[in-house]
């Protein structure tokens, strides 16, 4: 009977977070610099994201300042930026990993969790940016600092092109709006 009944709750369990988490974010990613990769699922499923592609030398660089204050102040109610750096566009993510971590922290103090770099362009993307892409339309990124939301059932529910401020009013009221939700 005890037996029976472990075994019920392991299954509960885990189709728990399977739902939370989705095909969307079954992958996993070394943390940038890192050796140990990350399960994306078991780690950020049932979280908000914002999963972000990013790059040192680009004019939305800046945006950094506004993702780390955005992810500091919605991290205690489940939510979490997630960044990718990326070399896509123009070169502009050309140094190694250790390179870009340190750029990012002592630069901008960058905390939130930062990934390996992946590539994200159409034709050549990460799986994991192909299925956000076909999550929302089609849409991948077309320059660095493309967004997308994703509720806490690992569904994209919003995509914001780069010029579109982490901060954005819009982006914001999105994004409390899924922290109020819970997960289904």
């Amino acid at each position: 009977m005890r037996r029976s009944l472990f075994a019920a709750a392991v299954l509960f369990l885990s189709a728990t977070a399977a739902h939370a988490c989705g095909d969307l974010l079954k992958a996993e990613f070394r943390p940038l610099a890192g050796k140990e990769k990350v399960d994306l699922c078991s780690t950020y499923g049932g979280k908000v994201l914002l999963v972000v592609n990013t790059a040192s030398k680009c004019g939305f660089t800046k945006q950094y300042d506004a993702l780390e204050a955005l992810n500091a102040k919605y991290a205690d109610r489940g939510f979490a930026v997630l960044g990718f750096p990326s070399n896509d566009f123009k070169g502009q993510e050309p140094g190694t990993e250790e390179e870009i971590k340190e750029f990012c922290t002592l630069t901008y103090g960058v905390k939130f969790p930062m990934f390996e770099k992946v590539q994200v362009k159409e034709g050549a993307a990460d799986p994991f940016y192909q299925r956000l892409a076909a999550a929302s339309e089609g849409r991948y990124p077309s320059w660095n600092f493309y967004k997308y939301l994703v509720d806490r059932d690992g569904n994209v529910v919003a995509d914001f092109p780069s010029k579109v401020t982490p901060d954005d009013p819009e982006l914001v009221a999105k994004l409390e709006s899924l922290l109020a939700a819970k997960a289904k």
